[in-house]
């Protein structure tokens, strides 16, 4: 068995933080798609633009999210590209524990949001 370090601890305890907030996941959830700017993130998900920058900022020091300067646009995306992999997984145990969360017909658990989001910088 490998062993668990203090700092292995602590990644997986800045993810269950992040996670924590179901929008700070749908954040992340949408990222799993595409980067995207704050305006977008915010008004797609429903939420004011402060509390989209609260998020976002929460996001970053967890080491999850960065942003990426186009222009005048911030855009912020996953971190690392394997984060995707494992948010996807970890919504495979959901839907396996879940069953009925996910149908073909949507999901009705709000865990994907359907959004369209324009396409940043990757």
């Amino acid at each position: 068995m490998p062993s668990v370090t203090l700092s292995h601890a602590a990644a997986m305890t800045r993810l269950g933080n992040a996670l924590s907030d179901q929008t700070r996941t749908r954040i992340l959830m949408c990222l799993r798609e595409a980067p995207a700017v704050p305006s977008d993130l915010a008004e797609s998900l429903g939420v004011s633009r402060q509390v989209m920058s609260n998020q976002l900022a929460c996001l970053r020091g967890c080491g999850l999210v960065e942003k990426v300067q186009d222009g005048r646009n911030s855009w912020y995306r996953l971190a690392d590209p394997v984060l995707a992999e494992v948010l996807g997984s970890m919504l495979e145990l959901v839907l396996e524990v879940e069953p009925d969360c996910c149908s073909p017909g949507g999901c009705t658990c709000g865990i994907e949001a359907d959004l369209q989001l324009d396409s940043g910088p990757r």
